[in-house]
This record gives structure tokens, C-alpha cells and sequence, in this order.
């Protein structure tokens, strides 16, 4: 309590005292006790008053000692079991948590990490993905602005997300290296790259990658097994020099169906690893192609992107002619896209209508739309002489078939006519129109279906700028193209729809999601989100069988089942209240990409180290970082001062003081008859 509230609170108690008596020694000469008490209860009154008006407090400082943070991250992916070294991160994590010294210098907090960064210390080394960069990552977030040295517990090899050795982690990492930097004869097969589809009594080309990591000259073979029957072979040498071997051969497709091979390369006498020598594939046989007629008077990278993306799927070919080459071919061709159709596209249309034929218009800036229009029942589009770009946006209601989001709002912009788009007819939109930030009811692709035709209307040029975005997003081209794949698919099919349409893949890589997709609609065919769909998974090795529910989300159903174990399946997707269902069957494929490694990844952690100032150490002289951390004059405790102010009276007390003094000095002047 500082001497200024002192001063108050004595000249509080004098002005009071000063009041009391001017009240009643000012009035009578000489005091009687009476009065004195009359006094005493009018001064305490006075002094409560004045009390509450000088609220009177008093600071506390306490003071804390806080330990700084020691981050314990324990690698708890599979590959820690394949190199044998499960036992000794236990021993690494019990005996932190045992050593008093450090525990007494450290607030220690443990974390285990494989895909994503987990809180939990139960080690079980099962994780079949490792992400030690967003581990970094997630710690940086949470720890940036506390002291908090890290030991990070790994083999250093990363087979997910970003490259850790380039990190921006901003406090010291100690890797304790679980591993050696043993450089074993190892066979392995790098790649195996195949399609996805081939055709009936046609064969599919086969390309793999073969490597070898040793200094003496080996000789083995590789083979590729159907079930029991050997179905590719051939002697393959290697030496230190002469250490990868790339094959191209071509298999037969002989029925219908999805076909699972065993690639396998012989392994040495002497390897310690031998899981890296064998890879599944499957691939799809189907009897059936699927001509695609791309129609423009103009060259222009779209129609090169069109055909890339559309033939990446190989039951589908593409064929670009312009308008007075498919006079007397359009029959040959399943679907046809106009691209910016003008004039010259007269008899096309003609055809389609007479013929009630599919198509997928792609209009831009050198769209002629008085002709559009006038050919066209369907829709109107304003004519001006101007043009604008629009970005998409993904309509997650629509339900014509299912399809995800690629995030097309990030996408490069179209080029397309200024102008609305007015239809006559139902329609359903599949990307809106966004135009810098507004996002507007417009379509910019949308897709109808008029008297059993089904027809699709984009409404810009530049979509090749699309699928290179895609790559740069993905690495791949494949999320696109599958988006492509799909809106092909739906245009070209002339098949009515059904009410139960399942998405899935004949095969799925074990480390990868196994996602099946369903839709439901009701009688007039429109998407319904009240059925109750299930699943019945069927393992055809064991005849175990799983029964789980989907779950609706956004347009469509998903049911996750990646907890199937590598093997054949059968499945059954029943709607409850309709009483439809619908099967398929799919495979999932034995790999684990944590069993591929043969020896810690030393100079990524070494590098990781020396970039946030930490140092490593091989799991033989682990203990030599609790020495450094210990002695480490960076890492110190830290005095922290709480200053609290806590007044010193209660103001419900004192008001009762109040109350009782001035209801007792009434009571007792009336008592005794006086004013």
C-alpha cells in the first residue's frame, strides 16, 4: 500500500473525527456519555464513507521460477521396425523420463510423430507414412515464442510431404540417429510404371526400373507372376559400374477384369532387406474403346490439352478435325466436342439433333453466339462485343455425378464473352462464375439433359492453363484429368442413369486412402441425402466380412476403409429404405513404403543439426545430449514476477457497518426523545 493512501486514510480519519464532534460538541457545551456514544457511532459512519470513496489496496508481487521446455519427438513410423531399432527408442525415451537431472532442468513434453504430429507416447511403431517436416512445422506453431530445444528421436528418412532439411525451425533439434550409416548389398525395384487399363486380346507395355547398391558383380533374375504362372522372365546381371537395369516388355490381356501381377527380383544370398524386392500392380482389361471427336476451325492449346487429358485414361481416343472432315464420320465417334462452334458448324448441329447425339460446347472469344443461340432451344447467351475473364468456383450441390473440388477458384482465369447466360430448361451448374471477387450465379460450366441427350456448356478458352495449374498443385496430372474423365464419361454414356452410382478403383496401394464414393437419388432422379447407405466387405481369402455405414458429405456418400489389410475384396452397397443395391469388387495392394529403406538418412539430420544449432549423436552415445543440454548455459531457468493488486476491504462489510451505525444512532436518539 503505497504513503499516499496512508495520508488519505489519516486525513480520511481526522475529517471524520472533526464532523462527529462539530455535530455534537458543537451543539451542547459539555459532553454527557450519551452523547459521546453518539459521537463515536457518527465518526464510524463518517470514516466507513470516506473509506469506501479512498478504496484502499495493497500489491502483492509473487514470484515463479519456470523451467524451459524440452521437446521429446519420437519417429513411431514402421521403417524403425525394419531397421531393428524399435527396442533402442524405447530405451532412449524410458531413460529421459528417468533422468532426475534433466527433468529438473526441463519442463519435458513428448510427442510421437509418423504422418502427422501426435501428443500421445505410446510407441508402436506402426505408422506407415513419416512427415518430419510438418512435425517441425506443427511444433514451431505451438513453441515459437518459448525456449524449447528438441530431440528428435528417427532414422531421418522421410516418405511424406516437404523436404525437412530445409525447414525454417527456429529452436536447436538434437536427432538422436536410430540407425548406421552401413551401406548394405541391396537388389531393389526402383519403379514399375504401368496403365491402369488395357484393352481385350491386345498387350500393355511394362516398364520397371531396376537398381542395385553393391561392388561385386551379381547375377539374378526378374520375373512377373500371375497367381501361379510366370507370365515375363529374364536373367539380369549387375556389377559396380553396370548398377541399374531399366525393362520394357508388354503382356498379354487376355480376359475382362482386373488382373493382379507379382513383379519380383531375386534376392542375394547376403541382403538384408528383401522387402524392396517385389511390387503388385494390377491393371483393368476391358473390351470396349470409347472415340471422342474434337471439332474446331482453329488451332489452339486447349485442343491439345483435351486430348492429352482424355486419352490419359486408354479405353478413350480423341480425334481433332475440323468441321468439314467429320461429315461423313460422325457415327464412328461416341461424343463429339465443338469447340468456339461458329457458322461452319451448321450441319454438326443438324446431325446431333437428328441423330439425338451428346456433345460438349466449349465457346470463347471467336464464339460466333448469333449462331449459338439459334441453335440452341436450351439456352441464351447475351451478345456484346466484349470479353472478360472468370475464374470458377466449385458448386459442392451438384449431383449429377460425383466429382471433387480441385480448388478451381485458385485456377488461372478464362477467357470468356461478356455477358449472362440465360436457360429454359432445367440445368444443373457445375462451376460458377467468379469474377475477381464476387462469386456469381452464372454458370461457367454447366451440364443438362434434354429428352434423353445429355449435353455440357463451358463457357471459356484457356483450360490448358488449368491442367498445367493442376500439375503445379499436385505434382500430377492425374486429379485433373480424372475431373475431365469423369465429365467425358457422363456426356458420352448413353445409358439412363441408374439410382445407386458407385465410385470406386479395382485397386488401391496399401499406404493410400481406400475411399468409396456412392450417390443416391430417388425416383425423378434427383440427388436424395436422407438414405441410410451401408457397405458389406467381403475378403475373399478369409471370407471375413465388415459391415460399416457411409457418411454423407456434400453431394455423395464416402465410407473410409483403410483399415483393410492387403487382399481381394467383394462388396455389397445396399440402400436400406429402397431396398437397391449394387457390388464391385476391388484389390488392395501389399506395400509399405517404410519397409524400403536399408539404413538411417544421416546427412539430412546432420544438416537439420547445424541449421538450428543443435548437434547429433548415433544412438550408441545417445546419453552425451542430456550432458550438453545440462550444461548448456542457453537453456536456464527463468524468474517470473506476478504483480496482483488486492484491495484491503470488503465493500459489503463496510456497508453494513454503515447501515448499523446510522440505523443504532436513530434508534437510540429516538429512544432517548430526541430530534
Amino acid at each position: 500500500m503505497s504513503i499516499e493512501t496512508v495520508l488519505y486514510i489519516i486525513l480520511a480519519g481526522i475529517v471524520a473525527l472533526l464532523l462527529a464532534l462539530f455535530q455534537y460538541k458543537y451543539k451542547v457545551k459539555s459532553m454527557s456519555k450519551q452523547y459521546m456514544l453518539f459521537a463515536f457511532l457518527r465518526f464510524i459512519t463518517i470514516f466507513s464513507v470516506l473509506l469506501l470513496l479512498i478504496n484502499p489496496k495493497l500489491d502483492q508481487l509473487q514470484l515463479t521460477t519456470e523451467k524451459p521446455k524440452l521437446l521429446v519427438v519420437v519417429d513411431n513410423s514402421n521403417s524403425i521396425t525394419q531397421l531393428k531399432q524399435d527396442a533402442n527408442a524405447k530405451e532412449v525415451v524410458e531413460n529421459i523420463r528417468s533422468h532426475s537431472n534433466l527433468n529438473n532442468k526441463f519442463n519435458i513434453e513428448y510427442f510421437t510423430l509418423g504422418k502427422t504430429l501426435s501428443t500421445s507416447d505410446t510407441l508402436t511403431f506402426q505408422d506407415k507414412q513419416t512427415d518430419i517436416a510438418s512435425a517441425l512445422d506443427a511444433l514451431q506453431d505451438i513453441y515459437k515464442d518459448d525456449v524449447a530445444p528438441t530431440i528428435l528421436i528417427s532414422d531421418g528418412n522421410q516418405t511424406f510431404g516437404s523436404d525437412y532439411e530445409f525447414t525454417n525451425y527456429s529452436n536447436p533439434v538434437y536427432p538422436i540417429i536410430l540407425g548406421d550409416t552401413t551401406h548394405y548389398v541391396d537388389l531393389s525395384i526402383r519403379q514399375l510404371n504401368v496403365n491402369k487399363y488395357a484393352y481385350l486380346k491386345n498387350k500393355f507395355p511394362v516398364e520397371t526400373i531396376l537398381v542395385y547398391n553393391g561392388k561385386e558383380a551379381v547375377n539374378t533374375v526378374f520375373t512377373v507372376t500371375s497367381g501361379e504362372q510366370t507370365v515375363y522372365s529374364k536373367n539380369i546381371s549387375f556389377s559396380e559400374t553396370q548398377n541399374s537395369e531399366v525393362l520394357n516388355f508388354t503382356l498379354p490381356a487376355n480376359h475382362v477384369g482386373t488382373s493382379t501381377y507379382k513383379a519380383h527380383l531375386k534376392p542375394l544370398d547376403t541382403e538384408k532387406n528383401t522387402v524392396n524386392n517385389i511390387k503388385n500392380f494390377a491393371v483393368e482389361v476391358i473390351d470396349e474403346q470409347m472415340n471422342i471427336a474434337v471439332i474446331s476451325t482453329f488451332y489452339h492449346p486447349d485442343l491439345g490439352m483435351l486430348k492429352k487429358s482424355i486419352e490419359s485414361n486408354e479405353q478413350r481416343s480423341v480425334t481433332i478435325l475440323k468441321p468439314n472432315e467429320i461429315k461423313s464420320k460422325l457415327n464412328d465417334f461416341n461424343l463429339v466436342i465443338l469447340y468456339q462452334p461458329n457458322n461452319q458448324f451448321k450441319f454438326i448441329f443438324d446431325a446431333i439433333k437428328a441423330e439425338n447425339k451428346n456433345a460438349f460446347i466449349i465457346s470463347g472469344t471467336h464464339t460466333d453466339w448469333f449462331f449459338l443461340n439459334n441453335q440452341s432451344n436450351v439456352y441464351e447467351h447475351d451478345i456484346t462485343a466484349q470479353s472478360e475473364v472468370y475464374q470458377g468456383v466449385f458448386n459442392t450441390n451438384y449431383s449429377m455425378f460425383i466429382v471433387d473440388d480441385l480448388n478451381f477458384d485458385m485456377f488461372p482465369p478464362l477467357n470468356s464473352s461478356f455477358g449472362d447466360l440465360t436457360f429454359f430448361g432445367p440445368y444443373e451448374t457445375l462451376l460458377y462464375k467468379k469474377y475477381g471477387n464476387l462469386t456469381t450465379e452464372q454458370p461457367l460450366l454447366a451440364t443438362f439433359e434434354i429428352n434423353g441427350r445429355r449435353e455440357a456448356l463451358l463457357l471459356g478458352e484457356n483450360i490448358w492453363q488449368w491442367r498445367a495449374q493442376s500439375f503445379l498443385n499436385e505434382k500430377s496430372f492425374h486429379m485433373f484429368d480424372n475431373f475431365v474423365g469423369k465429365l467425358i464419361q457422363y456426356l458420352a454414356s448413353t445409358k439412363r442413369k441408374t439410382r445407386l452410382i458407385l465410385d470406386f478403383e479395382s485397386f488401391y496401394e496399401g499406404v493410400n486412402n481406400v475411399i468409396i464414393k456412392a450417390q443416391f437419388f430417388n425416383k425423378n432422379y434427383e440427388f436424395d441425402g436422407r438414405e441410410t447407405l451401408q457397405i458389406k466387405v467381403k475378403n475373399k481369402e478369409t471370407d471375413e466380412e465388415t459391415e460399416l455405414p457411409f457418411v454423407l458429405k456434400n453431394n455423395n456418400y464416402q465410407v473410409d476403409l483403410s483399415h483393410l489389410s492387403a487382399s481381394n475384396y467383394d462388396f455389397t452397397v445396399s440402400a436400406i429404405n429402397e431396398k437397391i443395391s449394387k457390388s464391385g469388387s476391388f484389390t488392395v495392394l501389399e506395400y509399405n513404403v517404410e519397409q524400403q529403406f536399408l539404413n538411417a538418412n544421416v546427412s539430412k539430420l546432420n544438416v537439420l543439426a547445424n541449421k538450428t544449432s543443435g548437434t547429433s549423436y548415433f544412438i550408441d552415445s545417445y546419453d552425451s545430449v542430456f550432458n550438453e543440454l545440462i550444461s548448456s548455459k542457453k537453456y536456464t531457468s527463468i524468474q517470473k514476477s506476478t504483480k496482483t493488486t488486492q484491495g484491503l476491504i470488503d465493500w459489503k462489510y463496510v456497508l453494513g457497518i454503515i447501515v448499523f451505525c446510522l440505523s443504532l444512532e436513530w434508534f437510540l436518539r429516538k429512544y432517548n426523545g430526541l430530534t
